[in-house]
C-alpha cells in the first residue's frame, strides 16, 4: 500500500514539474503552434 502511495505523489511531482519547466522554456502549446504565420493582421 506504502508503494502505490508513493507512485502517486511521484507522478504528481513530475506531472507538475514537468509542466511548470516545459511552460517556461517555452514549449507550451500556445507558443508552439502560434507562428507569424498563423496570425492575421487586422
Amino acid at each position: 500500500m506504502r508503494a502505490m502511495i508513493y507512485a502517486a505523489i511521484a507522478l504528481v511531482v513530475i506531472s507538475v514539474g514537468s509542466y511548470i519547466i516545459l511552460g517556461n522554456a517555452g514549449f507550451s502549446s500556445a507558443e508552439r503552434a502560434a507562428g507569424p504565420d498563423v496570425r492575421l493582421d487586422n
